[in-house]
C-alpha cells in the first residue's frame, strides 16, 4: 500500500489545478479570484511540504519517487519562490493585461512539474516533469500574442526547448539501454564496468539540462526570451525552473553516476567555465535590463556549476547556498524593475535608471545593494555565495577554475558598477509612480535587509542543509579528490 501522505503536496497542487479550471470554465469574470487564491494554494502546499517531511528516506512507487529532506528542502524553496514572485508581479499582470483564467494555473502547472523533477528518482519520472514544467513555460513565454515580441520568444523557446528535450530523452535511452533500467538506483548497481554508451548518454542528458538552466554553449535562447517576455514571465525564467534543474543535476550525477565522477566532471568544469566567463563578458554592452539579467543569470549559473564540479558534500552544499542567495537576490531586483512605471507603462531599459536616486533615494539604495550583493562585494550576501564556492573549489586544488572565477567576478562588477554609476550620477529623469503594492514593497524590503544584514550570521543556510548529501550517499562513494 502507497503511502500518499508523503506526496500529498504534489496530490493537492493536482486537485488545486483542476479547481481552478472548473471555477474558469463556470465562472465569468474570475481572472482576480483564480490568481489570488493560487497564492493561497502555493501557501498551503508550502504548509503541507513541509507538515509532510519524513524522519528518513521514503520511497514511492517502485522506488521511482523519494521522499528526504533534501527533497523537502528544495520543494519549499521553490513554493515560496513561486508565491513571492506571483505576488510581486500582481500589479504588472493586471496592468499589462496578462491577468487570464490561464495564467496563474499555468505557472501552477510548472510549478508541479518542478516538484516531481526534484523527487524523481527514474528517468521515466524526471522526464516527465520536466516535460510538465517545460509545457507550461512554452505558453507562458508568449503570453501576450499581440506582441510580436513575445511570440518571438515563446516561440525560440518551444523550438529549442523541444530540440533539447529530444537530446536528453536521446540520452536516457542510451542510458537505459546499457544499464538495463530507469531506476537511479538500479542503473547504479548495473554500471560496474564503464561503457562508452553511458558517458554518451550521460552528456546527452547534461545537454539537456544545461538547456534549462541557461549554461553555456546552451544558453542561445535566454536572452530573447527574457527581453520577448512579460516581465511577469521573465522573473519565472530567471528563478523556479533552474532550482529544479540543478536539483536534478545534484539528483542525477551524485545518484547512479558518482562512480562515473571522473568521466563527468570535465564536462561540468567546461560548463561551468564557459557560463562565467561569457555571461560576465557579453552583459557588458546590454542596453536592456533584462537582456543584462539574463546574461548575468548565465554567469551565475557557471558559479553554481563549479560548486558540483568538486565531487564532494560541501561543493554539493555550498552550491545549494549560492542558488538560494541567488534566489533572493533576483527577487529583489525584479522587485525594483516593477517599480520603475510611470502612468501604467513598465520601463527596463539602462538609460531609465538615469538620476534615480534624485528622485527615489530609497529604491535606488535597495538597488544598489543588489548590485553590489550580485558583484559580490563583501560584506553583503553575493560575497559569501561566491566566498563558499570558491573555498570548496580551492580545497580540491582545482585553482584554475578558482582563477577563472575570480576574473568573471571582476568583469561582472563593472556593468553592475555601470548601473550605481547611471542611477547617481546621470541627468535625472522625469519622476515614476509611486502607488505600489504593500506586498511589493515588503518583498523588497525584506530580501534588501537580507541581503544587507547576512554577514551577522553567514552560517544560517547551512543549518538548514543538514544533510550531508543529497542521498544520503556514504562517504565511501564520494571520490576522495577532485
Amino acid at each position: 500500500m502507497i503511502n500518499l501522505f508523503f506526496i500529498s503536496t504534489e496530490i493537492f497542487l493536482s486537485l488545486s489545478i483542476l479547481f481552478l479550471l472548473l471555477i474558469g470554465v463556470f465562472k465569468k469574470n474570475s481572472e482576480s479570484f483564480i490568481y489570488n487564491f493560487s497564492c493561497i494554494i502555493l501557501l498551503v502546499g508550502l504548509a503541507i511540504n513541509i507538515n509532510s517531511n519524513p524522519q528518513f528516506p521514503i520511497d514511492l512507487f517502485n522506488n521511482s519517487y523519494k521522499i528526504d529532506y533534501f527533497t523537502t528542502l528544495i520543494k519549499s524553496v521553490i513554493l515560496i519562490s513561486a508565491f513571492l514572485v506571483m505576488l510581486c508581479s500582481l500589479n504588472y499582470v493586471k496592468q499589462n493585461d496578462i491577468l487570464k483564467i490561464e495564467y496563474p494555473i499555468l505557472i501552477l502547472s510548472s510549478i508541479l512539474g518542478m516538484l516531481v523533477m526534484v523527487s524523481s528518482n527514474d528517468l521515466i519520472v524526471f522526464y516527465v516533469g520536466l516535460e510538465l514544467q517545460s509545457l507550461a513555460l512554452y505558453v507562458l513565454a508568449a503570453f501576450k500574442r499581440d506582441n510580436i515580441l513575445s511570440s518571438e520568444s515563446g516561440l525560440k523557446y518551444f523550438i529549442l526547448s523541444a530540440l533539447s528535450s529530444g537530446l536528453l530523452l536521446y540520452g536516457c535511452s542510451l542510458i537505459y539501454g546499457f544499464s538495463s533500467s530507469t531506476n537511479f538506483d538500479l542503473i547504479y548497481q548495473n554500471s560496474e564496468s564503464i561503457e562508452y554508451g553511458i558517458i554518451f548518454g550521460i552528456v546527452f542528458v547534461l545537454v539537456g539540462l544545461a538547456f534549462k538552466i541557461t549554461a553555456v554553449p546552451f544558453h542561445m535562447w535566454a536572452p530573447d526570451v527574457y527581453d520577448g517576455s512579460p516581465t511577469s514571465v521573465t522573473v519565472i525564467f530567471a528563478i523556479l525552473p533552474k532550482i529544479a534543474a540543478l536539483t536534478v543535476f545534484i539528483n542525477f550525477l551524485y545518484g547512479p553516476f558518482l562512480e562515473m565522477f571522473d568521466q563527468w566532471q570535465a564536462v561540468i568544469i567546461f560548463l561551468s567555465i564557459g557560463s562565467m566567463v561569457f555571461g560576465a563578458v557579453a552583459a557588458i554592452g546590454q542596453k536592456k535590463l533584462k537582456r543584462l539579467i539574463a546574461y548575468s543569470s548565465i554567469s551565475h549559473m557557471g558559479f553554481a556549476l563549479a560548486g558540483l564540479s568538486v565531487g564532494t558534500n560541501e561543493g554539493i552544499q555550498n552550491s545549494i547556498i549560492y542558488l538560494i542567495i541567488y534566489l533572493i537576490m533576483n527577487i529583489a531586483f525584479f522587485c525594483c524593475l516593477f517599480m520603475l512605471k510611470r502612468e501604467n507603462q513598465y520601463f527596463d531599459k539602462v538609460e531609465d535608471l538615469s538620476g534615480l536616486s534624485k528622485n527615489h533615494p530609497l529604491l535606488s539604495l535597495s538597488m544598489m545593494i543588489i548590485l553590489f550583493s550580485l558583484a559580490g562585494i563583501p560584506p553583503l550576501a553575493g560575497f559569501f555565495a561566491k566566498f563558499y564556492i570558491f573555498t570548496a573549489v580551492i580545497e580540491q586544488s582545482m585553482y584554475f577554475l578558482a582563477i577563472v572565477g575570480l576574473l568573471s567576478t571582476v568583469i561582472a562588477a563593472f556593468y553592475y558598477i555601470r548601473l550605481i554609476k547611471v542611477m547617481y550620477f546621470d541627468e535625472q529623469r522625469e519622476k515614476y509612480d509611486l502607488n505600489h503594492s504593500l506586498g511589493l514593497k515588503m518583498i523588497l524590503v525584506v530580501s534588501s535587509t537580507i541581503i544587507l544584514i547576512y554577514f551577522i550570521n553567514p552560517n544560517i543556510i547551512c543549518l538548514l542543509y543538514t544533510s550531508p548529501s543529497p542521498r544520503d550517499l556514504s562517504t565511501s562513494r564520494m571520490p576522495s579528490s577532485a
